[in-house]
């Protein structure tokens, strides 16, 4: 037995790295999947019409200026115009839908008044409802006022995100403390000025958070565009490019624009996510060291 037991404890520990490894090759495997449509986008748009067909699939082309110069003088640069209508449906519906997160999630985290969990409630339901739901119901009413086919139809129902109040609502609870709040009313300070000076500099971190999940999914939104506008110069990039796939369907050369468009496309999102997760940081740094 005093030799038996060296044995053992000396196979337990690479069964315990074998089992550790799980998560890591579980990852792995999740990575490689989720990166693989995207490595495959970029090496595309890097390939002529003939060597998009005639190549193997992950082996790189040259014909990546060409499809941009191609893309550019689609119909007069219509692309860049599409690009430009989803940068400011994306930048200003992010920024206004952060705004009102932050005002309702702060609200319903320091103030006590009659029907607070109601509308708390309600909104988690909200949540929870697919926008596919919605979109309809949105129409009908923008109809009603006669904003379908504007920029109005496609930015105002996305200011307002239960889920992005949701997490505002979280994160003032967690970030700011009641009691300096009640500090703040000690000393004179309105309600305006103890959330502008105290509560919203505490709550930054999580209003970026915010910014940017709406920042990334009205920029791949494409139904409530397509059933809202009906001019091809409206579209944001969503709607172009599945009109200009649709047009492929007769012209395969289109096809290379496509996807070439749909590389150009994913740029804007991940040059934000570096520089928001810069900040984000620097931000969660920064309220460590004052706190």
């Amino acid at each position: 037995m005093a030799g038996s037991t060296p044995g053992t404890a000396q196979g337990r520990p690479p069964l315990r790295r074998r089992i550790a490894l799980i998560p890591t090759v579980t990852l792995f495997l999740g990575a490689i999947y989720c990166l693989l449509p995207v490595a495959w986008v970029v090496i595309a748009a890097t390939k002529s019409g003939r060597e998009l067909f005639s190549t193997f699939t992950f082996l790189p082309g040259t014909g990546f200026a060409g499809n941009f110069r191609d893309l550019s003088a689609y119909r007069d640069g219509v692309y860049w115009e599409w690009m430009g209508n989803s940068a400011l449906h994306a930048g200003l519906g992010a920024l206004l839908s952060a705004c009102v997160s932050a005002f309702s999630g702060y609200a319903l985290a320091i103030y006590r008044f009659r029907g607070r969990e109601t509308i708390f409630n309600v909104l988690l339901a909200g949540v929870l409802m697919p926008p596919v739901i919605l979109a309809i119901p949105q129409y009908l009413l923008l109809a009603k006022a006669d904003l379908t086919d504007s920029f109005l139809s496609v930015l105002l129902p996305q200011i307002l995100s239960p889920y992005g109040v949701y997490l505002a609502r979280i994160y003032a609870a967690a970030a700011v403390p009641a009691d300096v709040v009640e500090a703040g009313r000690m000393d004179g300070a309105s309600e305006w000025r103890i959330f502008t000076r105290i509560a919203l500099p505490m709550m930054i971190p999580g209003m970026v958070t915010v910014f940017l999940f709406q920042f990334v999914a009205i920029w791949n939104n494409f139904l409530l565009p397509y059933i809202m506008l009906s001019d091809d110069e409206k579209f944001p990039i969503t709607l172009g490019l599945f009109t200009l796939l649709e047009q492929g369907a007769n012209t395969p050369a289109l096809y290379t624009l496509v996807i070439t468009g749909a590389f150009l496309a994913v740029l804007p999102l991940v040059a934000l996510f570096l520089v928001i997760q810069r900040f984000w940081s620097l931000d969660l740094l920064s309220g460590a060291v004052k706190s």
